[in-house]
């Protein structure tokens, strides 16, 4: 438990560094998409507000997952980091569609601009931000196995990659070519939908106790190779928040003592929590009795 809270500190720190990072670039992104009459950098800039909450919920999830157990929450409170990205997902979807729907508002009224060139030095210089920012989430993310930190820093990583193509297309539109300027908007629109939709996916999924079979398998399997099981009755798991709670009904020889079987069990568990990184694992024993 302590490990995993100090964990969870130090990924706080990234959520923290996105923050700051997507407060800035949203501030000069809308001010120069303003400006420079640029819909794809304002639209991008849109994106970055959205990221910024984004990160703000990762924060509050983290923090509040921290909390020990209580009479209520007898598991703790790991899933608040899975509420907290569910919210996120509703708050881009809105935010999504305002921005698509203003492009192709832009494109049936014909109010395509002609950007200013200083849109693209804006989105340049905001790249070079993020893929700063994805580094060192990326970092933090794999030293103390924080999943929500590093959906995070894929998040850094897309919001580089579309800085550069919102700079190439307002550099290309600044050449007479304002539909592409808005075009570029739409699509930005689009992907924030699409990374809403995904987080909403995750969320919902891990929040109704969804989890890779393909895994299970896998743990299934290791089990049946320790020394003294002789079956794995059934074998289920969960996640809550990035901690994985194991429950497994296993079958041992019945001449065994209560003591040994006890050793067992032990070893078991301390097998799978250190080959796994498994928060929890509840194990029931059931004798064994070959079939006929």
């Amino acid at each position: 438990m302590t490990k995993r809270i100090n964990e969870i500190k130090q990924a706080e720190k990234g959520a923290l560094i996105s923050i700051f990072a997507y407060i800035f670039l949203a501030f000069i992104k809308l001010a120069a998409g303003y400006y420079g009459k640029s819909q794809a950098l304002s639209a991008d800039g849109l994106n970055n507000f959205t990221d910024m909450i984004a990160s703000i919920a990762v924060l509050i999830g983290l923090k509040v997952s921290r909390k020990p157990a209580d009479n209520e929450h007898r598991y703790g409170h790991w899933k608040a980091e899975n509420v907290a990205s569910l919210l996120t997902s509703l708050i881009m979807f809105a935010v999504g569609v305002q921005v698509v729907m203003d492009g192709v508002r832009s494109v049936i009224d014909r109010q395509m601009e002609q950007p200013s060139q200083l849109a693209a030095y804006v989105g340049l210089f905001s790249a070079a931000i993020m893929y700063g920012v994805y580094l060192i989430n990326k970092k933090i993310a794999e030293k103390n196995n924080s999943q929500a930190l590093h959906a995070v820093a894929k998040d850094n990583f897309s919001d580089m990659l579309t800085s550069i193509g919102t700079s190439v297309a307002v550099f290309a539109a600044s050449f007479k070519l304002g539909w592409l300027d808005t075009l570029t908007a739409i699509v930005i629109g689009c992907i924030i939908l699409k990374t809403a939709y995904e987080i909403f996916k995750e969320s919902t999924f891990y929040l109704s106790d969804g989890f890779d079979k393909d895994l299970l398998t896998v743990y299934k399997n290791d089990i049946l190779n320790m020394d003294g099981i002789m079956d794995v009755v059934s074998i289920r798991a969960r996640s809550l928040g990035a901690n994985v709670f194991l429950d497994v009904v296993v079958s041992m020889n019945p001449t065994l003592t209560v003591e040994n079987s006890h050793q067992l069990v032990d070893q078991l568990e301390t097998e799978l929590k250190e080959k796994y990184d498994i928060f929890d694992i509840d194990v029931h024993v059931e004798p064994f009795y070959p079939s006929k």
